[in-house]
């Protein structure tokens, strides 16, 4: 099935109710295509903005053609942060294998240096410009949230809680999630004590814990533990008196 026909995305034959809500995800996505001009749509979404250390990570998902097969396959698509760890990491595959699709990243020090706000913009921008150069037509962007993309000349649109409505925003929830899921695995492997293999990065009481024993790592956002730090520095000059 081509996006561009002028029929609502149904199932031809269906085999249970259960894939309802997959439906409407990507006939949102249908919808949005139809009020623009252009050939395709591609979905953004982030992964990172509230963890302490490690990068945030974007990706852009464009699904060129939808058959029953691939609803079926993704019957369980949804917003990352609602379906299980389980869940994400079998539909991992499948969005890689039957997108285009594109993954950025950026580091910490750059957040440090930008802001995160800049930081989010940066690596959509990114995934998205990947994912239409490898689609060569023209690409309507939806954006997760409510703050478009800084930089971005092509056409885009914000879609408040868009991971639970379009099928693109959802896919590319799940792409960043998994690879910065696994990239803080990776990182807990060197600096063990901080907990990242549980608690990804965000400040948990055992993450604070070892940053006041241990001090920050070179993967943490300084901007983001300052005060952490300040009070530590604080209480340490207290005493002295």
């Amino acid at each position: 099935m081509i996006w561009n026909n002028d029929e609502k995305i149904t199932l031809k034959s269906p085999q249970n109710e259960d894939l309802e809500p997959n439906l409407s995800l990507f006939n949102f996505d249908k919808e949005s295509l139809k009020r623009t001009k252009c050939n395709l749509l591609i979905g953004t979404d982030e992964a990172g903005r509230g963890p302490a250390a490690g990068p945030l990570v974007a990706a852009g998902v464009c699904f060129r053609d939808i058959d029953d097969k691939l609803i079926e396959k993704l019957a369980k698509l949804n917003d990352s942060k609602q379906i299980s760890e389980k869940t994400r990491r079998s539909l991992y595959p499948i969005i890689l294998e039957c997108t285009e699709n594109a993954i950025a990243t950026v580091d910490e020090a750059m957040i440090d240096k930008i802001n995160i706000l800049n930081a989010t913009c940066e690596a959509m921008k990114n995934a998205c410009m990947d994912v239409v150069r490898k689609v060569q037509t023209t690409c309507i962007v939806l954006v997760d949230g409510n703050n478009k993309i800084r930089g971005y000349d092509f056409p885009q649109k914000t879609v408040i809680k868009g991971d639970g409505k379009s099928a693109s925003i959802a896919a590319a929830s799940i792409l960043a999630k998994v690879t910065r899921d696994d990239y803080m695995l990776k990182l807990d492997e060197e600096f063990p004590m901080y907990g990242w293999k549980r608690n990804k990065g965000y400040l948990s009481r055992q993450h604070i814990e070892a940053i006041r024993k241990f001090g920050p790592s070179k993967y943490h956002r300084k901007t983001y533990i300052r005060n952490i730090l300040e009070k530590d520095k604080i209480s340490q000059q207290k005493l002295h008196f």
